[in-house]
């Protein structure tokens, strides 16, 4: 038995599906032109990424991490067989400490990963897109200097997840708005 709320929120939806569609929006990953945008993704080769610190760390395995978080991203079911595009991203990190007591002691850090990408064609050598992305995650710095590194570790890991996810929404906007580039 249908309910009151039931029909109200069914009409409201149809109202809002049927403004979206005359506004001209299109959900992203929907098919077009018989064209599946998740396979279009999956054609996306990942270069290694190159690493930056501002304090000379060694980055290496963020490195690694935003690569196979993009991949994990771009291709969930596997990479197609034929690699079309070209993904280059290079990376930096820096910490900032934000709160510190009369001591001088910091007590909460900034954790930032900046990223800038580019999009080739690999038929043409083109390059087609290319942009930037930035994550910041906060962390404690405690007492113990084992806590302190498992918290920035989790911070870098937030951080590293939030940066895959903004490139893979930009790359596929980007491969959505331009079908001539598929």
């Amino acid at each position: 038995m249908w309910s009151r709320r039931h029909v109200v929120a069914g009409i409201a939806g149809a109202l809002a599906a049927g403004t979206l569609s005359g506004c001209g929006f299109r959900p992203l990953y929907g098919r077009s032109g018989g064209r599946d945008l998740g396979d279009t993704l999956a054609q996306v080769e990942i270069a290694p990424v190159r690493n930056n610190t501002l304090d000379g760390r060694d980055t290496a395995r963020v490195g690694q991490q935003l690569h196979n978080a993009l991949l994990e991203g771009l291709s969930p079911r596997g990479a197609s067989s034929q690699q079309i595009y070209r993904l280059i991203a290079t990376l930096n990190e820096s910490i900032s400490s934000l709160a510190v007591q009369k001591s001088a002691d910091a007590t909460r850090a900034d954790l930032t990963l900046n990223s800038s990408f580019t999009l080739w064609d690999l038929r043409t050598g083109d390059q087609l897109y290319s942009g930037n992305s930035r994550a910041v995650s906060s962390f404690n710095i405690l007492n113990s200097e084992f806590a302190t590194l498992m918290a920035e570790k989790g911070a870098r890991d937030g951080a590293v997840r939030q940066l895959a996810d903004d490139i893979r929404l930009k790359v596929a906007i980007f491969l959505k708005s331009n079908p001539d580039k598929r």
